[in-house]
C-alpha cells in the first residue's frame, strides 16, 4: 500500500512504491442497476476524480434508502490492544503480523539459482571450448538478477510479482486483500476511484482532497490517523483471517509509518505499536462481521467488475 501525494490516496497492498498519478478511470453503470436508482452522478464524479462530488452522491444513495452500508461506521476510537484479542478474533500468528515476509523472493531467486546451476551442470558436459564458456555464461545469469534487483528493484519485484502466480493462493491473496481496503474505505465512508488486481500494479484508490491536504501539511489528527489506519491494515488483516502467514503486509506497514509520520502531536513507539495492533483488530472486526460481503466484493474485484459494480455487490449482499 502507498500514498500517491499528486492526487489521490492510492492503497495498495503487494507493491509498496506506487506513487504514480493514477489515469482517468471510466466507470458505466451496471445493467444490474437497482431499479430507480440513478448512478449517473456519481458515475460522473468518480470518472472526474471529484471526491466530494463522489460523497455527495453517495450520501443521496443513503438519503434514499439504497447506499445503506456506506460510511455505516463513521466513528472509530483508539484503545489499548492486546495480541490476545487479534488472536482472539481468529487472526492467525498475531505475533508475526509486522515481520515481512520473502516466501516469493525465495522462491523466485530459488528457481533461478538451481535452473541456471542445473542447466551450468548439463553444458558442462558439451564438447571442447563449448563446455567451458556456455556454463560460465549461464551462471552469470544469476549475478545478471541480482545486479539488476540492486540497480532497478521495481524490475525484480516485476519478476517475482510474475514467478508468484505459480502459487496457487496468489490470486486469492490479491483479491482478498485490495477487497478488504475496498471494503473498510467505503464502510468508513472515504470514497473510491479505482482499483486494480493486475499483477505489479494491484491498488485500490481513494479520493479525500481533505485529507489530503491535512497529510501535505502533516497535520493529521488523531481521529482521522486511526480512520486512515484502519484501512491502511484492512489487507492484513483479510490476509490474516485467511491464511496462517500474512504475505502482503510490507507496503501495509509502510504506508502506516507515512500516515504516523504526518500526524500531530506526534505520538511514540510504544502508541504506534498499540495503533498497528488496534487498527488491525478493528478492521478485523469490520471484515469479520461483513463477512459475505467481502466475499461477494472479492468475486466482483476478480471479474473486472466497475466501482459502481463492486458497490452495487457491497450493498446487495448480506451482513452476516
Amino acid at each position: 500500500m502507498s500514498v500517491s501525494l499528486s492526487s489521490s490516496l492510492i492503497f495498495s497492498l503487494y507493491k509498496s512504491n506506487v506513487l504514480t498519478k493514477p489515469g482517468k478511470l471510466l466507470v458505466r453503470a451496471s445493467s444490474s442497476a437497482a431499479p430507480g436508482i440513478d448512478f449517473t452522478t456519481l458515475e460522473s464524479a468518480i470518472a472526474k476524480k471529484d471526491s466530494d462530488a463522489v460523497k455527495e452522491a453517495l450520501d443521496q444513495l443513503t438519503e434514499v434508502g439504497w447506499a445503506k452500508k456506506w460510511s455505516s461506521q463513521p466513528y472509530v476510537s483508539r484503545r489499548t490492544t492486546s495480541l490476545r484479542e487479534l488472536t482472539s478474533l481468529g487472526i492467525k500468528n498475531a505475533e508475526n503480523l509486522a515481520i515481512p515476509s520473502v516466501r516469493n523472493d525465495a522462491a523466485f531467486l530459488f528457481t533461478v539459482v538451481g535452473t541456471t546451476g542445473f542447466l551450468g551442470v548439463i553444458a558442462g558436459q558439451l564438447p571442447g571450448d563449448w563446455g567451458f564458456f556456455v556454463p560460465y555464461l549461464i551462471g552469470s545469469i544469476s549475478l545478471v538478477v541480482l545486479a539488476v534487483g540492486s540497480i532497478s528493484p521495481g524490475l525484480l519485484q516485476a519478476a517475482i510479482g510474475g514467478f508468484s502466480l505459480f502459487f496457487p493462493d496468489y490470486q486469492d491473496r490479491i483479491a482478498r486483500h485490495e477487497a478488504a481496503h475496498f471494503l473498510v474505505a467505503y464502510l468508513l465512508g472515504l470514497p473510491i476511484l479505482g482499483y486494480s488486481l493486475d499483477i505489479g500494479k494491484e491498488n485500490v484508490n481513494l479520493i479525500d482532497k481533505r485529507l489530503e491536504k491535512l497529510i501535505y501539511s502533516g497535520q493529521l489528527d488523531a481521529k482521522e490517523l486511526d480512520r486512515l489506519a484502519v484501512v491502511a491494515m484492512a489487507g492484513l488483516a483479510a490476509e490474516g483471517l485467511q491464511y496462517d502467514k500474512v504475505i502482503g503486509q510490507s507496503a501495509d506497514l509502510f504506508s502506516l509509518q507515512r500516515f504516523i509520520n504526518r500526524s500531530k502531536p506526534p505520538i511514540g513507539k510504544d502508541q504506534q505499536q498499540n495503533l498497528t495492533r488496534w487498527a488491525v483488530l478493528f478492521a478485523a472486526s469490520l471484515i469479520k462481521n461483513n463477512r459475505a460481503v467481502h466475499e461477494a466484493l472479492i468475486s466482483a474485484m476478480s471479474n473486472k467488475a466497475t466501482v459502481i459494480q463492486c458497490i452495487e455487490a457491497i450493498e446487495k449482499a448480506e451482513s452476516v
